[in-house]
């Protein structure tokens, strides 16, 4: 299937284009800025679903507006029909176009454009009044507040809100790619002679400040976001993809003695905590037990044996770990425990504890097995 992509190298052109890759059945004719005007016809005579994404959102001169959403929009449906194709064409417009001032204006008027065009011919025409789309690749201090603060908050460097209690209205890019691959398969989403994406999000735009500046925070403090929100999840993805290059790492505290080293990786209120622990050969660590927390306990390498023994009890129960055999054991409350490494080599452990640790409340009581 041949499909014409205009504004190819824009934000939402980049995402979808990224996608369509993903299938073998489709064959991507890319125009933008530095296409070739004169490859327009052959590419309005092979299309056969057309996503018009080109537009222009910051010119010097405002006139400039109109001539991009207008009158760029009028040369493609223009040419269309003189290469008599007929193929669906989707129009990327915004929900300024309701707005009375030079951008408004010009995308709206390249909405009735489209329609006019849909009526004449009988084309199937898609029109996306799209919100303020935020995710990766947007291009910050450009026209989108998520992206400049993403980038500024990763780089350190400040911010400036003028107001916290505005109401960004949002659609997450993946949505929106989403929802494209619909529209090429028939199945867009309308709301009456609309078409729209049918997940978005509204948030005060000093929520999403917070929620950015508790991102850049969980590096030293080791705490993640709540997954389960999902536009939390999304934020937190593109926050990430805006970190400088030479940012991606971060060192982790190693709490290291003579028996091998403990280190947290992972807290969170929700899901509680992950830590790797190293223990030296010959080593013992643990005997202890809790009330109410409980933990899971991964050999990845060596090998070794976690003893249990319930407190009231002088039953003590031996399991063999291993690296080579990837086992998950269960560490109940009421049993005091340990872990030997019985090998030669340095045995590592990953341990996930049901609650972050705390030290004033820390649920951990010495007793031998």
């Amino acid at each position: 299937m041949m499909i014409l992509i205009t504004g190819s190298k824009g934000f939402i052109g980049k995402n979808l284009i990224a996608e369509l890759r993903n299938f073998t059945e489709f064959h991507i004719l890319e125009y933008n800025l530095e296409t070739e005007p004169d490859l327009l016809g052959k590419y309005c005579q092979e299309a056969e679903f057309v996503f018009h994404l080109a537009g222009i959102n910051r010119p010097q001169d405002p006139k400039e507006y109109m001539k991009g959403n207008f009158g760029f929009t009028s040369l493609l449906l223009e040419t269309l029909k003189k290469q008599r194709n007929l193929c669906p064409v989707m129009l990327a417009s915004s929900i300024q176009a309701k707005l009375d001032n030079p951008y408004g204006r010009s995308k709206r008027a390249g909405e009735n454009l489209l329609f006019e065009y849909g009526a004449e011919t009988g084309a199937n025409v898609l029109v996306y009044r799209f919100p303020n789309v935020f995710g990766k690749w947007c291009r910050p201090n450009y026209n989108s507040a998520v992206a400049t603060f993403c980038h500024n908050i990763a780089s350190d460097l400040p911010v400036q809100v003028n107001d916290p209690e505005v109401i960004m209205n949002l659609v997450y890019i993946d949505d929106v790619i989403q929802e494209l691959i619909l529209a090429l398969n028939g199945k867009c989403n309308r709301n009456g002679r609309f078409c729209e994406v049918p997940v978005s999000y509204s948030i005060k735009l000093g929520d999403i400040v917070k929620q950015l500046y508790a991102f850049k925070e969980g590096r030293k403090n080791l705490c993640v976001p709540d997954m389960s929100e999902k536009f939390t999840k999304k934020l937190y993805s593109t926050y990430l993809s805006y970190l400088p290059q030479d940012q991606f790492s971060y060192p982790l505290k190693m709490n290291e003695d003579h028996r091998g080293s403990f280190t947290e990786f992972i807290r969170s209120l929700e899901c509680g905590q992950v830590s790797v622990n190293i223990s030296k050969p010959g080593i013992v660590k643990g005997n202890h037990w809790h009330n109410t927390k409980t933990e899971k306990f991964l050999v990845v390498s060596g090998k070794g044996v976690i003893r249990f023994r319930r407190i009231d009890s002088e039953e003590i129960l031996e399991y063999p770990v291993s690296g080579d055999i990837l086992e998950v054991f269960d560490i109940p409350p009421g049993y005091t425990h340990h872990i030997e490494n019985l090998g030669g080599i340095d045995m590592v452990t990953i341990m996930w504890a049901n609650e972050p640790y705390n030290p004033d409340k820390p649920d951990t009581f010495f007793m031998e097995v």
